[in-house]
């Protein structure tokens, strides 16, 4: 006869080899790793804290023996992350496809209910093969469960969620949700119907990795924000991504020790930007230059890369960055730049990230794709996002910002806090050449030399209004300073706004144009 303490480790040795031996065999030999092998990645050795290991999927006549193995395929509990507080729930493919049943369900609500209660960020490693057919609609709201929380912990704790294997129908809208994605190459994949479903009702045919792959969400979709080239990367990526985010929207955004002084002056930002206007120059180096020991976690990455968003330090504090990419399209902002800038800026609000905004825009792109697609609409969600937050906001104009696009881009207008521009920035309606050719059309239709002309009146056009000057005169930058001086004017500004207190009319909440 078994002592009660004997049956304790027996259950528990029996829940901790989840589908048992074979099945995680399986899971290696796919590349992938447990869902406790993952938690031991993702927390701080030591740390981890299982609640609900003896949980068992609820009785019926559909339950198999299978489903009653215990933990009922997720592993639920908390940890810490350098120390710091943190709830985790990892899905065990092992265990019946990983899939979600009743008692699944409520784990991880539980754990999340724990999280938002305790001001403590919520990281979900997502691994199953959907709702469990055999608990019929009894799957479906333990889903719906899942949203509810994720919409109400949305701006008050960050949610992560990492694709480690498949992650389909109903269940992607949980991580959709969430503040940040990732996902692993060549194992992970994410779709509303498979590649079945789109072949019969298109006949289309596609791939699991061609239809929703980390590649495809990191490049064309835009869903998943990081790609891992493996589950230890991810798992590192992770804790990276932690390291930057405060524990909820009360706390302040961590600071870190830094032995990079703030006033730091770098004298290669004074040749950064090439004198042909027409000349890219990379803004990832701008960044790096400025930044605390030239760290840049860049998110989106692969997406909409005419615009650079990711978190960096500055003077020790985590900042949001933002940032034209000249290297691509010129920096112009098109729809998916929008849409990817804006969701960054209203997160880094939420959680009293300061932001950052590097600007060199040359104005929204046109064409008849992107004013049919929504350019109105989609651009006005960066404005907005801007307008709204409440959080330090500095500006740097390296170049140029032309049009409506100047506006948009953290200006003093929409609040910017402490705004500047390198001398060779021009900031005007449109780019001089432009201009000329509709103020001056009549002359230059009638000069002996149509081009020396246009040149002559390009000049007088920049040096009169496309040029940093005229702004500072009217109180729209707060300084012209030289490049070099960047990493210094930014770290003292950020300082003095440490206690900055804003606030937006009372309000249920706004109408961004989604």
């Amino acid at each position: 006869m078994t002592t009660p303490i004997e049956r304790l480790e027996a259950l528990r040795a029996q829940s901790a080899r989840g589908g048992g031996d074979d099945r995680i065999a399986q899971q290696h030999a796919k590349g992938k790793l447990t869902a406790r092998e993952r938690i031991d990645l993702l927390v701080d050795e030591g740390s981890f804290v299982e609640l609900d290991a003896f949980v068992a999927a609820r009785a019926s006549e559909h339950v198999s023996d299978e489903a009653q193995v215990l933990g009922d395929g997720v592993v639920t509990g908390f940890g810490r992350i350098d120390g710091r507080l943190v709830y985790v729930f990892s899905q065990d493919f092992t265990v019946f496809g990983g899939s979600l049943a009743e008692a699944h369900a409520a784990k991880i609500v539980k754990v999340m209910d724990q999280a938002l209660r305790n001001g403590a960020p919520i990281i979900g490693l997502n691994d199953s093969g959907g709702a469990r057919i055999q608990e019929g609609v009894v799957s479906l709201g333990g889903y719906a469960d899942i949203f509810l929380r994720n919409v109400l912990a949305s701006g008050v704790i960050p949610q992560l969620s990492a694709i480690m294997g498949p992650c389909a129908g109903g269940a992607v809208y949980s991580p959709a949700i969430t503040d940040f994605v990732a996902m692993v190459r060549d194992t992970s994949y994410m779709f509303v119907t498979g590649p079945n479903v789109v072949k019969a009702v298109t006949h289309e045919d596609v791939t699991l990795d061609e239809l929703g792959g980390a590649e495809t969400h990191a490049r064309r979709s835009g869903v998943a924000h990081f790609v891992a080239d493996d589950e230890v990367r991810c798992a590192a990526l992770l804790r990276e991504l932690f390291g930057y985010l405060p524990s909820n929207n009360v706390d302040p955004a961590p600071r870190l020790a830094t032995e990079d002084p703030i006033d730091r002056m770098d004298r290669e930002l004074d040749a950064i930007v090439p004198e042909s206007a027409a000349k890219p120059y990379d803004m990832k180096d701008v960044i790096r230059r400025v930044v605390d020991d030239a760290k840049l976690l860049e998110v989106h990455a692969e997406w909409a890369q005419n615009i650079v968003v990711g978190f960096a330090r500055l003077d020790g504090q985590s900042i949001g960055i933002v940032a034209q990419q000249p290297m691509i399209l010129a920096g112009v902002l098109d729809i998916d730049a929008s849409i990817k800038a804006a969701r960054f800026v209203r997160f880094c609000d939420a959680f009293n990230i300061p932001l950052v905004t590097f600007v060199d825009v040359p104005g929204f792109l046109p064409g008849t794709a992107q004013e049919h697609g929504g350019i109105i609409r989609n651009g006005a969600k960066l404005l907005y996002a801007y307008a709204e937050a409440t959080v330090p906001k500095l500006t740097v104009i390296t170049r140029k910002a032309y049009g409506g696009a100047y506006d948009v881009m953290s200006s003093k207008h929409i609040r910017g806090d402490y705004n500047v521009a390198w001398p060779g920035a021009e900031i005007a309606v449109m780019g001089a050449e432009g201009a000329v050719n509709i103020l001056y059309k009549d002359e230059l239709a009638t000069a002996k030399d149509p081009e020396k002309r246009r040149a002559e009146l390009a000049t007088q056009y920049a040096e009169k209004y496309a040029n940093p000057y005229v702004a500072a005169a009217r109180g729209y930058l707060d300084d012209i300073i030289e490049p070099h001086e960047t990493r210094p004017r930014l770290a003292a500004a950020l300082r003095a706004l440490a206690g900055k207190r804003d606030a937006n009319p009372k309000k249920k909440h706004g109408n961004i144009p989604l």
